[in-house]
């Protein structure tokens, strides 16, 4: 059984900062793609961010580009979401998942997925 396990969410002023946790088994980590999506509420599920198997690739979507960055501490199993400048409109519930193939944007070719964190930006 693959568990991503989330963490890091909570409530920060537009402007600041948080750093979002995926905690995953060895085995997922080390030959899997992980990527961030969020949903916020009436919304369709978005893309956020996604890093290779190797930790050599990143892709992000254009409305967190410059802003936000996703990262692969190999010791700990762990995926970053590192997010900086963030604004109301980042307001969602950030999920991680883990994806055997590719760095993908598209959520529907990702294999297992985290129960997900909230991140609410105030204005």
């Amino acid at each position: 059984q693959v568990q991503l396990v989330e963490s890091g969410g909570g409530l920060v002023q537009a402007g600041g900062s948080l750093r979002l946790s995926c905690a995953a088994s060895e085995r997922t980590f080390r030959r899997y793609a992980m990527g961030w999506f969020r949903r916020a509420p009436g919304k369709e599920r978005e893309f956020v961010a996604a890093i290779s198997w190797s930790g050599g690739i990143t892709n992000y979507a254009d409305s967190v580009k410059g802003r936000f960055t996703i990262s692969k501490d190999y010791a700990k199993n762990t995926v970053y979401l590192q997010m900086n400048s963030l604004k109301p409109e980042d307001t969602a519930v950030y999920v991680c998942a883990a994806d055997a193939i590719y760095y993908s944007s598209n959520y529907a070719e990702y294999d297992y997925w985290g129960q997900g964190t909230q991140v609410t930006v105030s204005s």
